[in-house]
């Protein structure tokens, strides 16, 4: 018994040793992790989808691993996406585990393609996934999902359906109005779209709502970070000064509205030219990973200058569906799972009845 003990902790000694986002000893601590010494067989219960993190993870841990249980290493994960504790005074919605607000201190540094293509990872990586459009004044999600035109319908004459689109489950004030149509409202009006849109449609079971919040920090963003229970916001910026100056303002608003910052997403970093290959810095380098170091908060990663995600989005099917080249994909599935990760990393999940999936 002593030997097998002996074995099981030192198992656990190598997972945690490997892992340098200290997220393994996390899982060891809540007991998501269990050993058949027998069979060999390491089961891991994880409350986040992270293929490449497990598969990083496997090629890491095989060899030792073995050697530890004298045996060849068996791996199941099961899965359930961990809900994190709401706020008090703030809304929660009973299907909605977490709600993820992807927000920019200034238009043009490409928010809502970020906010599109990320909510596809999540959703490739495996979660049920929903896409709130909060931009109430350039509602951008119809076009970008290719439901230009589509309209929510009713099944009981209170709540809207969403609209279904590349598997996610979607919502926006562009469903209601007519894409010409001007929307001249002052803020509390506009804000009080976003709470009907928000407040008012029949989301199913979700793991994440992504919001694509309109620039800035105004009534939108007071409305979502003040009466909705966020679990955590992502900031979009362009490495160029004047986008990281506004992109400050934003991470001081979610600071003073103990709103969690789940990390910084750099866009348009690079521009590698197709058909010579020259890469250049168009906007500037490095200016979202300072910024992250400035407000001690996780930098999420860099994405390309690349004008297949501007095309794709146009035609209405986003580059991580289209999925017609890895190399742009790929950072998206990256940046899916490290944020999955940071959430649970940071935040205390809430007490809940663990309904686990295996796949």
């Amino acid at each position: 018994m002593s030997t097998t003990k002996n074995r099981s902790n030192n198992v656990l000694a190598c997972l945690k040793e490997i892992d340098s986002k200290k997220v393994l000893e996390q899982l060891i601590a809540q007991n998501r992790i269990n050993i058949d010494e027998d069979q060999g067989i390491i089961t891991l219960n994880l409350p986040f989808y992270a293929p490449n993190w497990i598969a990083k993870l496997q090629v890491e841990c095989d060899k030792k691993l073995e050697v530890i249980l004298g045996k060849s290493v068996k791996w199941v994960f099961n899965y359930h996406i961990a809900a994190m504790q709401g706020e008090a005074g703030k809304t929660n919605f009973a299907k909605i585990k977490n709600i993820i607000v992807v927000a920019s201190g200034k238009g043009g540094v490409g928010k809502s393609t970020v906010s599109v293509n990320l909510a596809l990872a999540l959703s490739k990586n495996g979660a049920k996934v929903g896409l709130l459009d909060a931009d109430i004044y350039g509602p951008s999600m119809p076009t970008m999902l290719g439901q230009k035109g589509a309209r929510p319908s009713s099944n009981d004459g209170k709540l809207m359906e969403p609209i279904l689109a590349h598997g996610l489950a979607c919502n926006s004030i562009g469903f209601l109005v007519n894409e010409d149509d001007a929307m001249i409202w002052r803020g509390p009006m506009a804000s009080k779209a976003l709470q009907q849109v928000l407040n008012e449609t029949n989301w199913p079971e979700l793991d994440y709502l992504i919001v694509d919040m309109p620039p800035g920090t105004g009534d939108i963003q007071l409305t979502m970070s003040q009466s909705v229970a966020v679990t955590s916001a992502v900031i979009v910026t362009t490495p160029q000064d004047i986008a990281l100056i506004d992109a400050k303002k934003g991470i001081a608003m979610f600071n003073k509205v103990n709103t969690h910052v789940a990390g910084i997403i750099e866009n348009m970093s690079i521009h590698t030219c197709e058909k010579c290959g020259h890469q250049e810095t168009i906007f500037g380098t490095g200016g979202g990973k300072k910024l992250a170091e400035q407000f001690d908060i996780p930098y999420l990663g860099s994405l390309a200058l690349n004008i297949h995600y501007r095309e794709d989005t146009d035609t209405g099917i986003p580059t991580v569906i289209k999925n017609s080249q890895a190399s742009l994909v790929a950072p998206y599935l990256v940046l899916a799972e490290t944020l999955s990760i940071n959430i649970y990393r940071d935040l205390q999940p809430a007490i809940e009845q663990i309904q686990i999936t295996q796949l």
